[in-house]
């Protein structure tokens, strides 16, 4: 009922970077991994699969919950070692060392470090969430949530992917065709405010 599907992403001082530069391994081929998440889209939906988010396909009502929250911006509250926490302003990691964890916790000392986040990373982390995903970006929310600024920034910006049919409009809602998926991140670039 659910698949999640992940384009690999080599990652600098890896083994497997070495062996790509080292050439015992091929770099991943851009062309060939575009085509093959063109065949896993076709393929998902011939067999009924939603494409709800940019790596995620479910049958209707199997998206993924804990996932879908944090898409969402949806609050949560993670409790023991290296759990994170989210309140819609605020994001909070605990110590990750279940030795300090404990030792800190028994002696009433801070357990967790936490930043509070701007009205700018609010709005840009919805952005790039809302994209990634089929219920994508609502304009009214923007508006109501972060002002008549940012709702001007994110239309004016989103023209251009409009024009060349990478993103929808659906009444006031901005969504990812299945072409703007290959590129969601540099349209979410495009669209945050610095």
């Amino acid at each position: 009922n659910h698949i999640s599907c992940y384009n690999l992403t080599v990652e600098e001082q890896t083994a497997l970077a070495h062996l790509i530069t080292a050439g015992k391994v091929p770099a991943i081929d851009e062309n060939r991994a575009i085509n093959q998440f063109e065949i896993l889209q076709n393929m998902a939906a011939q067999h009924g699969f939603e494409h709800y988010e940019i790596s995620n396909f479910a049958k209707a009502g199997h998206y993924s919950k804990h996932n879908s929250s944090y898409w969402k911006g949806n609050s949560y509250e993670g409790f023991g070692p290296s759990a994170h926490s989210f309140n819609g302003t605020s994001r909070q990691w605990n110590i990750a060392n279940n030795q300090l964890y404990n030792t800190a916790l028994l002696k009433g000392g801070t357990i967790f470090e936490k930043v509070n986040l701007s009205v700018n990373t609010q709005y840009n982390e919805y952005v790039m969430t809302g994209l990634r995903t089929m219920w994508g970006v609502d304009l009214n929310y923007i508006n109501t949530k972060f002002g008549a600024v940012y709702s001007a920034h994110f239309t004016t910006n989103v023209l251009q992917f409009l024009n060349t049919s990478e993103v929808i409009k659906t009444e006031n809602i901005f969504t990812l065709s299945a072409k703007g998926k290959l590129i969601a991140d540099a349209v979410a670039a495009q669209l945050f405010i610095v």
